[in-house]
């Protein structure tokens, strides 16, 4: 579909207030746009940079009707906003990506029969939507895995390991009877991802393949180029772009995925958005994944996302404030090393208060300066 671009000087809004909204309005803020954002939350750290701010629920129509009358596109900053608010402002203005890509991303029993349908494979996994499920789940997986919460789970939260039948029917009553999927255990020899920008009128590039760690559930680090084959970073690609396709995606969308390790690639999840493991690209690419997401939602032409040099995200939890203040002298003197915080008031255990950006010339130097990075911030660096 050709729609005619929106420039800058124009009026971007975004639903939700997150980090991920903070960096996407600093980067349409950068390029000439004007922000809108809606959010609850007073001190949201998007709405706090925002040129204007509406703190209301996203079910609130006179906000919505104020932003749909103001903004010349509207996207979304994180997954779980409802879908009926989306179709309420389409029926005004542009919003992307659509109601229908997030809803497939809201449940895990959609995406996954998304990802079967465009012929893209999975872990084996079985649902459970009551008691009785339970045997044929445990009996459909054919052994250990993990139970995940249908909606509403990230960053490992909602999601139990289960070693026997017994287990699993503990873990369904521990989750509440909520709906489930139960997915098979496999074999990994790395996880990676791959950031995707596509717009209205199908154009896409895709950002480097990012190699990613995973800690408690949390992504701790992402690094590029990811230490896989070449035939695995083309398939990761490939496969990304064949879900925006098969979805009609507009916007940026992350795919995550499994290595397994006899060498298959596995569709683990999408994000409807700007991604953790894509903020590498703000210090190793000269077009980063939040200019991408303003210019796929707005018509601009997308540029090719290559890579500068090595480069890692490492992600700051508030778990790194537990003895205060961590040495940012410390860190602001490691060459090649990029700080960003997000401007939240709070720190806990676990709660996303930032991210390291460090780049350097080899594989090697990069380890180092993680090692150094992970070192003032009292980490393990594996």
């Amino acid at each position: 579909m050709t729609q005619q671009a929106v420039l800058p000087g124009s009026t971007l809004g975004v639903l939700g207030g997150g980090q991920l909204g903070r960096m996407f309005a600093l980067e349409a803020i950068r390029m000439g746009y004007t922000v809108w954002v809606l959010d609850a939350d007073p001190m949201s750290p998007a709405g706090c940079i925002a040129h204007r701010h509406l703190q209301a629920p996203f079910d609130d129509q006179t906000a919505l009707d104020e932003m749909a009358r103001a903004c010349d596109v509207v996207t979304t900053e994180f997954e779980n906003i409802p879908a009926e608010t989306l179709r309420y402002l389409a029926a005004n203005t542009r919003v992307a990506p659509q109601a229908s890509a997030l809803e497939v991303a809201q449940d895990r029993r959609r995406e996954k029969r998304a990802f079967a349908q465009a012929g893209v494979p999975t872990v084996v996994w079985a649902e459970i939507a009551t008691d009785t499920d339970v045997a044929n789940a445990w009996r459909e997986v054919a052994g250990a895995g993990i139970l995940k919460t249908a909606t509403l789970g990230y960053d490992g939260k909602g999601q139990v390991r289960c070693d026997s039948e017994q287990a699993l029917a503990d873990a369904v009553e521990h989750l509440g009877g909520v709906p489930c999927v139960f997915e098979r255990m496999v074999p990994l020899a790395a996880e990676v991802s791959v950031v995707v920008a596509r717009n209205a009128a199908g154009d896409a590039v895709c950002l480097p393949v990012g190699e990613n760690v995973h800690r408690n559930g949390i992504l701790h680090t992402t690094r590029v180029p990811a230490r896989v084959t070449a035939s695995i970073e083309e398939a990761a690609r490939a496969t990304a772009l064949r879900i925006a396709v098969a979805l009609d995606y507009c916007g940026v969308m992350a795919v995550e995925f499994f290595v397994t390790d006899s060498g298959e690639l596995l569709a683990n999840e999408i994000a409807p958005r700007p991604h953790n493991s894509g903020h590498y690209s703000q210090l190793g690419c000269a077009v980063n994944q939040f200019e991408c997401q303003v210019r796929a939602i707005s018509g601009l032409p997308l540029l090719p996302v290559t890579l500068r040099q090595p480069t890692a995200m490492l992600n700051l939890l508030g778990d790194v404030w537990a003895d205060g203040e961590p040495d940012w002298c410390a860190l602001q003197a490691i060459e090649g090393c990029e700080l960003h915080l997000y401007g939240k008031q709070a720190a806990r255990a676990g709660r996303k208060m930032g991210h390291l950006n460090l780049s350097a010339a080899t594989d090697a130097a990069l380890d180092l300066a993680l090692e150094q990075a992970c070192s003032v911030l009292g980490l393990h660096h594996d």
